[in-house]
């Protein structure tokens, strides 16, 4: 039964097998045409979009290594436009404008005074000035020194005038010269922050040129050192440096040279001196080496057997002024500096052998001898050692000796405490370190430095203290020792007076010194004839600023009067301690002290582990 068809006909579909069979094998072969064709349609829609007409296409910008549409590169452009003149002119703009620095703090009283205190360096320069010397009374001087000794190339022009006189001692200069080296290798980051870093130096380099003319530096061994220049007695009669008061540049009386052929204790502080400033000057790779070759041949002669006996014994132009009382502590201060200098250990080995410290009797407790002074090195060579053995701990075989040392600087820095009555005080607030007789200042001076350095390098070990007896001090207590001393000596005294020419308001204006009392006005006195300067009663003509008088006596009292020179001569030595204590305490740089620069020289002191085991091979 068929069902109907409502547009006519059946469903029945007649088909034949012959056409069928040809239909079927064409359509296989158009459906994979009909394929590609579609999906290249296909493709073409999504790069070209629909067909439409009225659509409006997208634009493309081919960048080379991107295709990206062309408003999204727009849109990139203007958002860095906008971000550069939202975020960039303002950042341009504040860096343009004139940067308004914090004011760096204004400078403590310690570095006002230090700015003065190496001005006295200048002032007392002999020989052919620079031009930039800034003392405008000082010419110069000195021109024909040495000449009395023919086999002086060149004479012995330079170094520095000792005190108030003209005499150029070379004991205490060499001693100066090694104290400001010293304080420069501690603190040249103050130097520098103070703008006196370069003026230091060229202070300790006219130093120690002069020391290298004073022997026969270029030579390994020498058999004689120039220990003086000028002469006079106490109560000379005939034309010399004390009879005479003339300015050094008007001196036409003659000028001898001491020559000593055995001098242990003035080798030892010339090598001293030369080693440390070699340290100073480690930049200057050929002077460094020039003055240390120059400190090995002045140690050796020094040390030499046949040459023990010191510079000063029997000589009444030297003795009476700065008479030796010994060597061992110039040996072991020599030593300590050869070493850091050279890194050379037989010096250390020397410095650390048992003999040596019983022979300057470091460790009798001797009062007297934990004085630092031109004469006595003692405490300030222990307290060197000690730096070893707080920052490099070498161990054997310099241990015990060391630790010696340690105990012993610990001690001398436990009598400067009021309360263990080791010494005087004044009421003002003054220790005594010289039992009361003139010159008083330039002991505490030096005292001071020595005991804020030591202060520093415990700080810089973390060590917080130490004991005397049961009784413990911090560092901070050592400190307030010497900055109680130096504010004494700046004015903070019963005579509110500063020590120190030309800081602060009240200070010395008779100053026993020949150049400053002596008015620089083209007029030549003789001999005699400048005598009138010295017991005029009216202030010096030329300020000489920096100097550190004498100082007041036992009681606070002082007497500004010229011809009291115990109270109102300067020297160098006194001026070289003023100079190191007053760096060490000022803030100026920032606090504490370079542990490395002075251990540049000295080698491992340890030897390298060895090399591991080579491979196993069975």
């Amino acid at each position: 039964m068929h069902s109907g068809n409502q547009w006519g006909g059946t469903f029945e579909i007649h088909v034949d097998p012959v056409t069928d069979d040809e239909h079927s094998r064409s359509m296989d072969l158009d459906r994979a045409a009909l394929y590609r064709q579609q999906l290249d349609e296909t493709q073409q829609s999504w790069l070209l979009g629909p067909q439409d007409g009225n659509q409006k296409k997208d634009k493309y910008v081919d960048l080379g290594c991107v295709i990206c549409k062309r408003k999204v590169l727009w849109w990139i452009v203007w958002t860095a436009l906008t971000a550069f003149v939202v975020i960039g002119i303002p950042i341009i703009i504040v860096k343009s404008l004139p940067k308004h620095k914090e004011k760096a703090p204004p400078p403590d009283q310690y570095t006002m005074a230090l700015h003065k205190a190496l001005l006295f360096f200048n002032a007392q320069k002999s020989g052919r000035l620079p031009k930039n010397n800034g003392i405008p009374w000082r010419g110069n001087s000195g021109l024909k020194d040495g000449s009395d000794q023919p086999d002086i190339k060149g004479g012995l022009v330079g170094g520095y005038y000792d005190a108030g006189d003209n005499i150029k001692f070379h004991f205490p200069m060499a001693y100066s010269m090694t104290l400001l080296s010293w304080s420069v290798i501690e603190y040249s980051q103050k130097y520098k922050a103070i703008g006196e870093y370069d003026h230091i130096r060229e202070l300790i380099k006219w130093g120690t040129d002069y020391l290298l003319k004073t022997f026969n530096s270029s030579a390994t061994t020498i058999d004689k050192i120039y220990s003086q220049v000028g002469e006079a007695t106490n109560s000379s009669t005939t034309p010399d440096d004390h009879y005479c008061w003339m300015r050094p540049e008007d001196m036409d009386y003659p000028r001898k040279t001491q020559v000593a052929s055995s001098a242990p204790d003035l080798g030892g502080e010339m090598a001293a001196a030369l080693a440390a400033a070699s340290i100073v000057f480690h930049d200057d790779a050929a002077y460094s080496k020039k003055l240390i070759n120059g400190a090995a041949a002045v140690y050796k002669f020094a040390r030499s057997m046949g040459r023990r006996t010191p510079y000063s014994r029997g000589n009444p132009y030297i003795e009476p002024f700065y008479n030796s009382t010994g060597y061992w502590d110039e040996y072991m201060w020599s030593a300590a500096w050869m070493y850091y200098a050279t890194g050379n250990s037989s010096y250390m080995s020397f410095a650390t052998d048992p003999r040596l410290p019983k022979n300057a009797k470091a460790f009798m407790q001797i009062t007297d001898l934990g004085v630092l002074s031109w004469d006595n090195k003692l405490p300030a060579a222990m307290l060197l050692l000690t730096r070893f053995r707080l920052f490099l701990n070498p161990g054997y075989p310099y241990e015990e000796t060391l630790l010696q040392y340690h105990n012993a600087t610990g001690i001398d820095m436990c009598s400067c405490f009021k309360e263990f009555h080791v010494f005087n005080w004044t009421r003002g607030g003054l220790i005594q370190l010289n039992h009361g007789r003139p010159q008083a200042l330039q002991y505490v001076a030096a005292t001071a430095f020595l005991a804020s350095l030591y202060a520093d390098y415990m700080d810089a070990a973390n060590v917080p203290g130490w004991y005397c007896g049961p009784y413990y001090f911090s560092t901070s207590s050592l400190r307030s020792f010497a900055a109680s001393q130096m504010n004494y000596i700046l004015g903070d005294n019963p005579k509110k007076m500063s020590y120190v020419v030309g800081y602060g308001k009240n200070y010395p204006k008779q100053v026993h010194h020949r150049g400053a009392s002596i008015p620089d006005n083209g007029v030549k006195y003789s001999c005699t004839g400048g005598l009138k300067w010295l017991h005029a009663k009216s202030p010096n003509p030329n300020v000489i600023n920096g100097a550190m008088v004498g100082g007041p006596d036992r009681s606070d009292g002082f007497v500004d009067v010229r011809k009291d020179y115990g109270y109102t001569e300067p020297t160098l030595a006194g001026n070289a301690g003023l100079v190191a204590a007053l760096v060490s305490l000022t803030s100026s740089g920032g606090a504490g002290v370079d542990k490395n620069t002075i251990f540049s020289a000295v080698p491992p002191l340890f030897p390298p582990s060895p090399p591991p085991p080579a491979p196993w091979k069975p």
